[in-house]
């Protein structure tokens, strides 16, 4: 193709192993200094300075500044979407990594996405919001219905903030480990730190891992029930 998008460029940014490594280490949402994205890459700090600007000037990493310190966090949403969709595709096609560990299961369970809910408990969020009609299908995307509005404000969610912001409020994301969609978009974050400020769940340190409380994951599955 002569024209148009070129993807053979973003391919070949996100195709190299230690740029896809460094890529999935920023899914969690977190900001990493150089250093630490060529530990979770296995390179030299040197070598990692590369990648990191041809990622940067590619449009896939932004660049914060703290002090002497550089950080480097996912440009947007539609890079973590992008990130996430490329991941379900791989384990649908059956292109999956062999180390496994007592991680897993956790990962599968309940993870961030970027700055979303992702796992077991995303996609069963998404099928709940679904079911009742709070999401619809919406010019190739997701649509808030009037119904979905009064629930996520009962939540005490403020949706005027979020339909003023230019990322799409419902979006649908691949889920990697599920194969099946969870909710992204300014509605699906806002729904997790929701999560995290009623003390249903926190992150876990150095992971992409959410954990619920006990007392969080049942009223998780009360809320979103099928």
């Amino acid at each position: 193709m002569k024209e148009g998008p070129d993807i053979a460029f973003l391919g070949s940014l996100i195709g190299d192993p230690a740029r896809a490594n460094m890529l999935t280490a920023l899914l969690s949402g977190k900001a990493l200094t150089a250093s630490e994205l060529a530990a979770e890459a296995g390179i030299t700090p040197q070598t990692a300075s590369t990648h990191l600007s041809k990622m940067e000037a590619g449009g896939l990493l932004q660049q914060r500044r703290q002090g002497r310190h550089r950080y480097f966090a996912l440009a947007d949403d539609d890079v973590g979407s992008l990130l996430e969709t490329m991941m379900g595709l791989a384990a649908k096609k059956g292109h999956l990594r062999t180390r496994t560990g007592p991680k897993d299961p956790a990962l599968r369970y309940a993870r961030v996405c970027y700055n979303h809910l992702a796992g077991d408990l995303g996609v069963r969020m998404m099928d709940s919001l679904l079911a009742k009609g709070f999401l619809t299908p919406e010019n190739e995307g997701l649509g808030l219905t009037d119904d979905g509005r009064a629930f996520a404000e009962g939540f005490s969610i403020d949706l005027e903030p979020l339909e003023k912001s230019r990322r799409p409020m419902c979006k649908s994301c691949l889920d990697w480990s599920n194969r099946r969609s969870h909710l992204a978009g300014s509605l699906g974050s806002a729904l997790l730190t929701r999560f995290y400020d009623l003390g249903w769940a926190r992150r876990i340190e150095g992971s992409r891992i959410v954990a619920f409380s006990p007392r969080g994951e049942k009223a998780f599955l009360d809320a979103f029930a099928l």
